[in-house]
């Protein structure tokens, strides 16, 4: 067994002379094998291309850790809901009044300031707290399923 201290090393190795006769050792294909894309010259491939194919570097997405698909919810505060007219709150009613941006995702209720009026609050969720100034003012909390978006066919058969 050979030693790191006695391996042969050389400082400036010479460059492999490629395609200089069968007798060369490197000749006629000059170590590329025969026929294809790689024998050619001329054509560089980067160490990821797949022939073609989208590539895994395409494949894996660029941004590092976990990105969730879900839409947060809608926030609206309980201060907010003093200004509200009328008697039941429901994603309708906050739409067309202005507080969310769309009836059709989840809308939670969350705690901030008093809330003074009572109210039937019909949304997706709330915290616990905004549950509890609900009841005090004289309201009700009730948990309901997000509306869906009604199709065109739909909205047209119910026209008729």
């Amino acid at each position: 067994m050979t030693k790191y201290n006695e391996l042969l090393v050389e400082a400036n190795k010479s460059k492999k002379r490629v395609g200089r006769g069968i007798a060369a050792g490197q000749g006629k294909t000059a170590g590329r094998g025969t026929k294809g894309q790689k024998s050619r010259t001329g054509k560089k491939l980067n160490a990821t291309f797949q022939g073609g194919q989208r590539g895994i570097v395409l494949s894996v997405p660029k941004a590092r850790g976990f990105k969730s698909l879900r839409t947060p919810a809608q926030v609206v505060y309980l201060d907010t809901l003093n200004g509200f007219e009328g008697k039941t709150v429901d994603n309708m009613t906050l739409f067309e009044q202005g507080f969310i941006a769309t009836p059709f995702h989840t809308v939670k209720v969350i705690t901030r300031g008093e809330l003074s009026k009572a109210l039937t609050v019909k949304v997706a969720g709330a915290s616990k707290s905004s549950q509890e100034a609900i009841a005090k003012a004289g309201g009700s909390f009730e948990k309901t399923a997000v509306p869906l978006k009604q199709s065109a066919k739909a909205a047209e058969a119910a026209e008729k």
